[in-house]
């Protein structure tokens, strides 16, 4: 019986490695979806010689920008639907 964390095949670090650097995904995602250690992603980020501050940050920077642009685009929605706009932080 199989002990431990299951290995991945270089296919699949690269894809990890890919899905973070392109589309932003959190690293505690794909551990959980590849049912991997966090810590072996870092690893992976470290061996493929990538700067893995950098490239998280810019993941996370990517995430961000997407969940701005959802809110603009529902304020921009409901002002053209003729919503009035309230303020949510008591200004």
């Amino acid at each position: 019986m199989p002990r431990g964390y299951p290995s991945l095949t270089n296919e699949q670090k690269r894809e990890i490695i890919s899905r973070i650097k392109e589309k932003g995904e959190r690293v505690a995602d794909l551990a959980k979806e590849y049912g991997i250690n966090p810590k072996n992603i870092y690893g992976f980020l470290s061996k493929a010689g990538q700067n893995s501050e950098t490239l998280l940050g810019l993941a996370r920077l990517k995430r961000e920008k997407n969940a701005l642009l959802q809110i603009v685009g529902q304020l921009l929605v409901d002002q053209r639907l003729g919503k009035k706009i309230q303020h949510r932080y008591g200004c």
